[in-house]
């Protein structure tokens, strides 16, 4: 590829010989300065796609920036990932002179501002700090070379579509424009057609679709087992030659620390992660996961994206998402980089119809697994009959709707240890202290 001597040079250090398909086909496209909507699975390269021209261009064409301006505008949705994709700048740029800075919420503003008193090249940020900054002064976007919106479809999931929009009217007319996103709704080609000039389109795989080296499985069980079957199955995964990390999606913040608070008094370190957490409670925790200290996250969906850590071998869905399509981002957890992964979904009564789109969205029946011992074939029937689960109020513990639940529910019993005699052997501890969980 045509890209300068020192990124090539950083990439052969990292033992990059072969583009992913997203990176081969899109990376020519944008040395050549074009548009560009981009659509492939998580975990196959989207960052380098875009950063690895970028930092191409400031190398070849350097220019002082102005007070307050930046070359390049990165728009993510959540901390995680726009952390994720500063840390890959800095990584393929190590040989590139350039500056970059992040913006976000959850911490001081100061030394951000200070940062954007002198200017930067690149500029990584989430919508609502960015927008507070640019309302007090702090931030001007008239100068921007390149705008990359990533995730696009966890974007508008989140409600950003008004954000990006102002972001967006603030842009100068002339700028290339890139979209990067797993997956390709009407409603993102619909937003691309508005901001895009000329792009050019690079789809890797269908509009929807999961990790084929990822083996799923769906369990139908009754809200109140699914923190016994949890436990089995992290007992399973502790007996493994190579025991690896687990990521266990709640659908609530509150239905998230119930979960982990459970496990870690059933002899399972666990932490938490949602919105309700400070960066720095994030980050910590992140940072204990992927050292393994704390060998299951429990998370909602603000991990589902800009989580990159290469050992996660399970991915458990203790709640189904309401939505479908955070279901291909949450197992995509798993499988990294062409490793092999399993995902776990349990289908609660008031989760039958989140299954049914999201298996209409995936084009197939998630693979059932009927040999747990808490396997419900009442559910089965359920399911297969057309149930419609009964709708309750917000707040109700876990039901259905779209109000966000709590994934708790309100006959759960994550406050509970294991029914059998394992919990001894769960709560066991090496002589050093740490979880035999720990790497």
């Amino acid at each position: 590829m045509a890209l300068a001597a020192p990124l090539k040079q950083v990439l052969n250090e990292l033992n990059y010989t072969t583009p992913s398909p997203v990176q081969a086909q899109a990376i020519p496209l944008l040395l050549e300065g074009r548009d560009l909507l981009g659509c492939a699975q998580t975990g196959t390269g989207k960052t380098a796609s875009f950063a690895l021209p970028i930092l191409n261009e400031l190398h070849e064409n350097p220019r002082p920036v102005r007070s307050k301006q930046c070359r390049c505008l990165v728009l993510a949705p959540t901390r995680e990932l726009a952390g994720q994709v500063a840390k890959s700048f800095s990584t393929y740029g190590e040989k590139v002179r350039f500056r970059l800075t992040t913006i976000w919420g959850g911490v001081g503003q100061r030394p951000q501002v200070n940062a954007m008193r002198s200017g930067v090249d690149v500029l990584v940020a989430t919508p609502g700090r960015l927008l507070d900054l640019i309302d007090q002064g702090h931030v001007d976007l008239s100068a921007v070379d390149f705008f990359v919106l990533d995730e696009v479809d966890r974007m508008l999931d989140m409600g950003f579509l008004r954000d990006v929009k102002r972001i967006v009217a603030l842009l100068p007319k002339k700028k290339q424009s890139l979209f990067f996103s797993a997956t390709l709704a009407p409603s993102i080609v619909s937003l691309a057609q508005t901001i895009l000039r000329d792009p050019a389109r690079v789809t890797i795989t269908p509009e929807v679709t999961t990790a084929e080296r990822i083996d799923q499985k769906l369990c139908f069980v009754d809200r109140g087992n699914k923190m016994y079957l949890l436990q089995q199955l992290l007992e399973k995964q502790s007996q493994a030659k190579e025991a690896k990390l687990t990521i266990v999606f709640g659908r609530t913040k509150h239905g998230s620390n119930k979960i982990a608070k459970a496990l870690t008094q059933a002899g399972y370190e666990s932490e938490a992660i949602h919105g309700n957490k400070s960066q720095a409670q994030r980050e910590k925790a992140l940072a204990k996961f992927k050292q393994g200290i704390v060998p299951v996250l429990v998370a909602t969906d603000v991990a589902a994206r800009g989580v990159d850590v290469k050992d996660v071998g399970l991915v458990v869905n203790y709640d189904l998402p309401n939505e479908p399509e955070a279901y291909v981002h949450r197992i995509g957890r798993t499988g990294r980089a062409g490793a092999a992964g399993l995902a776990v979904s349990f289908c609660a009564e008031d989760e039958i119809d989140f299954l049914r789109d999201i298996e209409k969205i995936i084009k197939g029946a998630i693979p059932r697994d009927t040999s747990h011992e808490w396997h419900s074939e009442a559910l089965v029937e359920k399911h297969r009959s057309g149930f419609k689960p009964p709708k309750v109020k917000q707040g109700g513990g876990g039901g259905r709707g779209r109000q966000q639940g709590g994934g708790g529910g309100r006959n759960s019993s994550q406050g509970g240890g294991s029914r059998s005699s394992g919990a001894a052997r769960r709560n066991s501890r090496s002589s050093s202290g740490r979880s035999r969980y720990s790497a």
